[in-house]
């Protein structure tokens, strides 16, 4: 374990004016707040704080940052508080601190549950100083050196495919490449022994074989480049087994067709010699084509910038080949903490709007006020780590970057979030093609927008980005909630029109003190959810004096919402179709009422109201409960068509569902699914779903079909074993 002075001089050696006083008060505090505590190595815990300020240091980091990581574990393993560390500390390190505390302690349904809220937490902690996810990560990696020791193979597991999907991109995503690759190995190591043993026993073979080739090819590089006048340092390395492995994976090739396992990395003065190194490359070696990319001109958006190349170097070896500039490796290797590095006669923090991996984090966070579940976001996430870029146009030649396998629908929402929600089509290269169109590099991207334009549920099959499911999902909640509250005010209407009691919102308003709701929107929402009775509402509303006894006003609401033959004369009913249809009023799963039918709607929480036909025997279970029971009509004619079923017994003779299938199709109905649940030598029977206008659309094709020659039988059916001829 690094000793307290070993620390300070660390942090002095690339911060002369580093606060000293600082760091041994952080150091002695953590060591005497954990006192004996011991981690799974046996060794003391705060040997692991002091092991986190000591990666920070390898990154020069600010002295706040190096404070942070010495304190990290105190909040939630000690008996220390925010407010004490605040008073000792100081309210920078003490937020910083209190940011980057794990949530072991959160109660959640399930270790999935438990990993997405984690993970937005740290976003969110994350979004107001970048220096916590830092430190994170360097937690996270010294967790990952020391994962051997803890004994239970379950939770190393689970440890380490958290690393995996979580931790080793995030850090990949803001540019910290080294934390990135050695998080992936180590995580590899546990979750894929056979595969990373494997992987290391051939990169072992190819190192026998090659013998010195890997130092040779540098010093040749070195040598060629400094005879065309290009200083530059050259350095030679293996790749890692975890890197190897996702190419194979990705390529699908084997162990056998390994061949560029080598990368080279060459850094030089400026950006202009970086182009030159690259000719001198070309001309000198083959190089194999498709395997050029410029991330100079169009860096990622973790702020990584070089030239990649593979040729065919000497003896015939394939190799991989990075050419950047000093500042460009610094980046590189430490991403964004690149940025907040300890600098000689900087003193003030950098822009951080400037710094793209930071604006990358800020989106995150944005999608967090989307709101939805922890999984929903973690699964966004996942989206955005695991996807590397294109670049695409709009026509006014903007430049936007978008994950690999992204569609247009992405690209519109990469926009802005109103130009996605409106969109409803494209122009690609100034063709007109769907919005699930997938972009390629270089694409010039022309939204189409319709102002009455609005997502729907199936546009979450036709996007890749997290943005833009967050925002899909986003606006179906929207929607939703205005649905509902529309639904609750027609309930709420209704029901004060049959008690001839006023319904404006200054009457309203006297429930919402009483009910406990803080607005009236709240309120007639949790009205239409189910949540809260229309009846609730206006007894909450009646002046006290006027008020009547519960179980009284209950039998008077019974006699007015009950089946469609006992509404009193000035009950109104809520229409099916319209606006509602298919958000907040759903016909019960497995009926087929159709327009022309009798029907009732129940409040159900959680899913509005849901629609039976009125002779529905399902009903009997609402009885008791009849102030949940809706007066419901069909609405204005349209042209939406309505799912039915229809039962068949047909002669079993060649030609017979032909004839079945024409006259269905003579009626302009349209047949969505067809089964046959029974055969024999003479008869088959058919069960067969059909989209129909109205009841009597129905009436009509069921007389069709029953006056068919090759039909013994034909009947509708309403519910399972409920028929109507």
């Amino acid at each position: 374990m690094m000793r307290q002075y070993e620390l300070v001089d660390r942090v002095v050696s690339y911060d002369p004016v580093a606060n000293e006083d600082l760091l041994n008060r952080a150091y002695v505090y953590a060591t005497q707040k954990h006192g004996d505590q011991k981690r799974a190595s046996g060794d003391p815990y705060y040997s692991h704080p002091v092991e986190v300020a000591g990666i920070l240091t390898d990154l020069h980091l600010d002295t706040a940052s190096i404070a942070t990581a010495l304190l990290h574990d105190t909040i939630e393993d000690t008996d220390a508080t925010f407010g004490e560390i605040e008073k000792i500390f100081g309210k920078e390190i003490a937020d910083m601190v209190n940011g980057v505390t794990k949530m072991s302690l959160l109660e959640l349904s399930s270790a999935d549950a438990a990993q997405a809220e984690n993970f937005r937490k740290l976003l969110l902690a994350t979004a107001s100083d970048v220096r916590i996810l830092l430190v994170k990560l360097a937690d996270r990696l010294h967790n990952m050196r020391t994962l051997h020791f803890i004994s239970a193979e379950k939770k190393r597991q689970r440890i380490a495919q958290e690393t995996l999907d979580i931790y080793a991109p995030l850090a990949g995503r803001i540019g910290m490449q080294n934390f990135r690759e050695e998080l992936e190995d180590l995580a590899f190591a546990e979750v894929n022994v056979e595969g990373r043993d494997l992987i290391v026993e051939r990169l072992s073979e190819l190192k026998q074989d090659s013998g010195d080739m890997l130092e040779a090819i540098a010093y040749e590089f070195s040598a060629l480049l400094g005879e065309n006048g290009i200083k530059a340092h050259v350095h030679g390395r293996q790749k890692r087994p975890f890197s190897i492995w996702r190419k194979m994976q990705n390529k699908s090739i084997s162990l056998e067709q390994l061949s560029d396992v080598f990368g080279y990395r060459v850094v030089v003065a400026d950006e202009a010699a970086c182009y030159q190194a690259l000719g001198v490359l070309h001309r000198n070696f083959s190089y194999v084509p498709g395997r050029y990319k410029d991330y100079i001109s169009t860096p990622k958006r973790n702020g990584y910038q070089s030239l990649h190349t593979t040729i065919i170097g000497p003896n015939q070896q394939r190799v991989e080949v990075q050419i950047r500039t000093e500042q460009m490796h610094e980046i590189a290797e430490k991403g964004v903490a690149a940025h907040w590095a300890y600098k000689d006669k900087q003193e003030d923090y950098p822009d951080i709007a400037k710094i793209e991996p930071f604006n990358w984090l800020q989106d995150m966070v944005a999608q967090l006020k989307n709101g939805g579940t922890a999984e929903e976001f973690l699964e966004n996430t996942k989206l955005e780590l695991f996807n590397d870029q294109v670049f695409c146009f709009t026509p006014k030649g903007r430049l936007i970057a978008i994950p690999r396998g992204a569609t247009a629908l992405d690209f519109a929402y990469a926009v802005h979030t109103e130009i996605g929600h409106s969109c409803i089509g494209v122009r690609i290269n100034g063709l007109k093609l769907p919005f699930r169109t997938m972009l390629k590099n270089g694409d010039e991207i022309e939204i189409i927008r319709g102002e009455e334009q609005l997502p729907n549920e199936s546009w979450l099959n036709h996007v890749q980005t997290g943005k833009a499911r967050a925002a899909i999902r986003h606006a179906l909640r929207e929607h939703e909630a205005a649905d509902f509250i529309s639904l609750g005010r027609q309930m709420v209407d209704n029901l004060f029109a049959a008690e001839a009691v006023e319904s404006d919102d200054n009457v309203l308003d006297r429930a919402l003190g009483v009910l406990s709701y803080s607005s009236l929107d709240d309120l007639l929402e949790a009205v239409g959810r189910g949540a809260l009775s229309a009846a609730d509402v206006l007894m909450a509303s009646l002046p006290k004096k006027g008020r009547r006894k519960r179980d009284r006003f209950a039998g008077a609401m019974r006699s007015l919402i009950g089946r469609p033959d006992k509404l009193s004369d000035n009950g109104q009913m809520l229409p099916l179709n319209g606006a509602f249809y298919g958000t907040v009023v759903k016909v019960a799963e497995g009926f087929f009422p159709l327009p022309g039918d009798e029907i009732v709607g129940i409040v159900t929480p959680g899913q509005g109201v849901v629609v039976y036909p009125a002779n529905a025997r399902e009903l009997a279970a609402f009885d008791d409960s009849r102030e949940r029971w809706v007066p419901m009509q069909w609405g204005e004619e349209s042209n939406q068509l309505f799912a039915s079923r229809v039962h068949l017994t047909a002669v079993n003779r060649t030609g017979s569902l032909s004839v079945i299938t024409q006259t269905i199709a003579d009626f302009d109905a349209n047949i969505t699914n067809l089964s046959m649940i029974h055969l024999n030598e003479d008869f088959c029977d058919l069960t067969v779903d059909v989209e129909v206008r109205d009841k009597e659309h129905m009436e009509q094709l069921v007389s069709a079909l029953q006056g068919s020659r090759v039909i013994s039988e034909a009947k509708r059916i309403i519910f399972g074993g409920s028929e109507e001829n």
